[in-house]
């Protein structure tokens, strides 16, 4: 009898140790689960920032006379699904491929809000110089995205002689400057002009807040 007693007591005694053990393992289990889970964000929040300062490393300081970029423009051949990107809200352009940004540039949209905003395509009029009687103004290397002439990529403005309007150039990539085009630093409007076939796809969103 007493032996009997002995042998449940050590079963229960068994199965108590078994379920102890189990819900620490459990426990342990979790906890290890919520910890890879915070060292993985962790990882990917410092690979975001890298990757934030890797691209702001890579600008210069704004210079209407000179790429946005201490980086080669991009040879577009290599990459697939190009696209422009233009951003009312950080006045920056960006050449990208697919999510990948490839290039970025400083430039001025439209004051007021009259950049137009919403998905467009490179059109085919472009040229090296042009001027509005109008706005007194003109600007070099423009390539149209909207209304065949209207809305276009080209450099800061400049007078009916062509020369550049320097007060007006200093304030690129600082806020809206236009009456609705895109201004680009001379370098950034040129390799645009050369480089972006028509049908290319442009997408314009955003708001500028001061």
């Amino acid at each position: 009898m007493l032996k009997k007693q002995r042998k449940k007591i050590f079963i229960y005694l068994f199965l108590f140790l078994a379920f102890l053990s189990a819900a620490g393992y459990g426990i342990n289990r979790e906890h290890y689960k919520n910890q890879l889970i915070s060292s993985k964000a962790k990882a990917k929040k410092l690979r975001d920032k890298k990757k934030e300062t890797s691209f702001k490393s890579r600008m210069r300081a704004a210079d209407w006379q000179k790429p946005s970029e201490k980086a080669s423009y991009p040879v577009l051949s290599k990459y697939k699904n190009v696209w422009i990107d233009v951003s009312i809200a950080k006045q920056r352009v960006y050449i990208k491929s697919g999510n990948k940004i490839l290039y970025e540039m400083y430039c001025s949209t439209g004051i007021d809000d009259s950049t137009p905003t919403g998905t467009y395509k490179i059109q085919k009029e472009r040229g090296t110089f042009f001027y509005n009687a109008s706005s007194k103004e003109g600007a070099r290397y423009w390539v149209s995205w909207k209304d065949n002439g209207v809305y276009l990529f080209h450099t800061v403005p400049t007078d009916k002689n062509g020369k550049y309007v320097v007060s007006q150039a200093k304030e690129l990539g600082k806020k809206p400057n236009s009456h609705g085009c895109v201004r680009l630093s001379i370098p950034d409007a040129k390799w645009i002009y050369k480089n972006i076939s028509q049908g290319t796809k442009v997408v314009v969103h955003g708001t500028f807040k001061a």
